[in-house]
């Protein structure tokens, strides 16, 4: 079991929840299509949201509790499925971008749908190839579309809706431009690599994963804004050491734990911190080193060895481990002189150990 599996009995509760609501509203879905075309679409999304981790549920509840709200209000789990199906929507997406063929140890969407494709006998590999990525794209904006219906479900005022709303757009707009920031460049741009690996950070993780989250489950039990900057004082150190770790282990993990290649990011050429400060202190050869394999979409993994031993070799590896600590204890040290519900604390704290002490 990893350290993200193991949450208290509370958190696992909301695991739970939003996992009942979420396969309970696709069931309701596939049972009500308009067309015999949808069901089998369903399907495919039902076992690709299987086994998710849930953070961005359960920071929200705990930004539920922090504002004093009731741990049984329906409406956060509501709130908390509509930020995992609008994750769905952005992972479905992201896989095509980055051309992944693994996500959680399965095969991504759009090679789910393409296999489908070649399984009929057409024996044309590009063309099964465009076919999926095609229906995937499909799939993302279906799930972009029923995150606005089961926001809908949630009982709210009108004052606390319209907050949750604002909110959420904020949100969706800071991810895309994050994503469109993570699809541009090597760190040897002109543009100072560490600076501009931050700025993606910030946009696509820290307050998407972590502060923005937590905000809306503050905003649904009606909290204040002295509450709103603890948030963002304890979740974006949280979802800055959140991505640092999902870029060493994008890196350096095993992939029989992460569920995903540990070339991925190697090939795209992903402009992370890790890489960013690789690079910075990279010595003139080991640069020579970088330029030609970082990026390199053929890199096979005698090369990718080589080019993770640079890394190792300029302390890069090294350093993010320190600023995942140092922000780990930041968030902590927030935490602890945070004014807000006493029975958020606990979950606070241990979403910390599970955020930035995973291995997957």
């Amino acid at each position: 079991m990893t350290v993200i599996d193991a949450v208290s009995g509370d958190l696992a509760e909301v695991r739970a929840k939003v996992d009942e609501t979420l396969d309970s509203f696709m069931a309701e879905k596939a049972s009500t299509a308009p067309d015999p075309c949808l069901p089998p679409l369903v399907d495919v999304l039902r076992a690709f949201v299987a086994g998710g981790k849930r953070l961005r549920p359960q920071f929200c509840h705990c930004g539920h509790l922090a504002a004093g709200g009731s741990p049984d209000n329906s409406a956060v789990v509501w709130a908390g499925a509509a930020l995992e199906m609008f994750h769905t929507f952005a992972l479905v997406h992201d896989d095509i971008m980055d051309g992944s063929v693994l996500r959680r140890g399965r095969p991504t969407v759009h090679r789910v749908l393409a296999e489908r494709f070649d399984g009929h006998g057409a024996g044309d590999g590009r063309a099964a190839e465009r076919f999926g990525v095609n229906l995937a794209i499909l799939v993302g904006d279906l799930c972009f579309a029923w995150s606005d219906e089961l926001l809908d479900r949630a009982e709210v005022d009108e004052a606390r809706w319209r907050e949750v709303r604002a909110l959420l757009h904020t949100m969706r707009t800071e991810l895309i431009a994050g994503q469109y920031l993570d699809l541009g460049g090597k760190p040897r741009s002109k543009v100072d690599p560490v600076r501009a690996a931050w700025r993606m950070i910030r946009l696509k993780t820290a307050r998407y994963s972590v502060e923005l989250p937590m905000r809306i489950g503050a905003a649904l039990a009606g909290g204040d804004a002295t509450l709103m900057r603890a948030c963002s004082a304890y979740g974006r150190p949280v979802g800055e050491a959140f991505q640092l770790r999902d870029d060493l282990l994008g890196v350096f993990g095993d992939p029989g734990v992460t569920g995903k290649p540990d070339v991925d990011d190697l090939r795209g050429g992903k402009p992370t911190v890790l890489m960013a400060l690789a690079w910075q202190q990279a010595t003139p050869e080991q640069r020579e080193v970088i330029s030609a394999l970082h990026g390199d979409p053929d890199l096979d993994e005698q090369r990718a060895g080589l080019l993770r031993d640079v890394v190792l070799a300029t302390g890069a590896a090294e350093r993010v481990e320190r600023l995942i600590g140092i922000r780990a204890e930041r968030a902590l040290s927030a935490l602890r002189s945070a004014s807000m519900d006493p029975a958020a604390k606990p979950p606070l704290a241990e979403l910390v150990t599970c955020a930035t002490r995973r291995a997957r």
